[in-house]
């Protein structure tokens, strides 16, 4: 199966994952298309950003979840309804992992493929 970032955006972040104090997250859209089938995941990851240059990834901090999966392609419509969904689907794992998203402090634009 094919995959690709729909959505991926850097935002501020607070929380302390494996002794580690986060300050960033790495929020993304991913669908995964083959064979007639169309799967996407909401995922998240979060990085110590100890300053404005550093977004050094670590995933140690990375929590997904699969939020559509059924036979199809990829359709526009589909995934504006699951972009408006995504905050509340990545409040969900961000809180599983004790952590928080700041949706008002991008780091960065947003990329969409």
């Amino acid at each position: 199966m094919d995959q690709i970032h729909v959505y991926d955006r850097y935002f501020a972040a607070e929380g302390e994952i494996a002794g580690v104090p986060r300050r960033g997250a790495r929020v993304m859209l991913i669908v995964e298309s083959g064979g007639g089938h169309i799967a996407y995941d909401a995922a998240v990851t979060f990085f110590p950003h100890r300053d404005e240059e550093d977004f050094a990834v670590t995933y140690d901090a990375y929590a997904a979840r699969r939020i559509y999966d059924a036979p199809g392609r990829r359709s526009k419509k589909r995934e504006a309804q699951l972009l408006a969904q995504l905050p509340e689907q990545i409040d969900r794992l961000a809180a599983e992992q004790g952590a928080r998203v700041d949706w008002d402090r991008p780091l960065r634009p947003a990329r969409r493929g």
